[in-house]
């Protein structure tokens, strides 16, 4: 029980600078999508080439933003999640877990 208020807590205490950094990490992640939908529309090439490049820049923009405001151990965190070498290994998750 003395774990729950803890982690209630933590929730509580989160910053605005905090939240809006991991809502700009989502929104680069749908830039990323767009991008990647883009190359099934049936627009020109020419279109096309300038939405992929502008949704890349700007996902990219938006991701190094929104790391800075979350903070590097949120980072590092889900980084070791996305890199395929550590799927299959629950040791260095459960290290980043802690």
């Amino acid at each position: 029980m003395g774990k729950e208020k803890v982690s209630i807590k933590k929730n509580q205490k989160k910053s605005i600078s905090y939240k809006f950094g991991i809502a700009l990490l989502i929104i680069a992640v749908l830039c990323w999508l767009i991008a990647a939908v883009t190359t099934l529309m049936p627009f020109s090439f020419t279109v096309k080439a300038s939405i992929i490049t502008g949704s890349l820049i700007i996902g990219e923009i938006l991701f190094w933003i929104g790391a800075l405001l979350v903070g590097k151990e949120v980072v590092s965190k889900y980084k070791c999640y996305l890199n395929p070498k550590n799927w299959w290994k629950k040791g260095e998750r459960q290290k980043h877990e802690e």
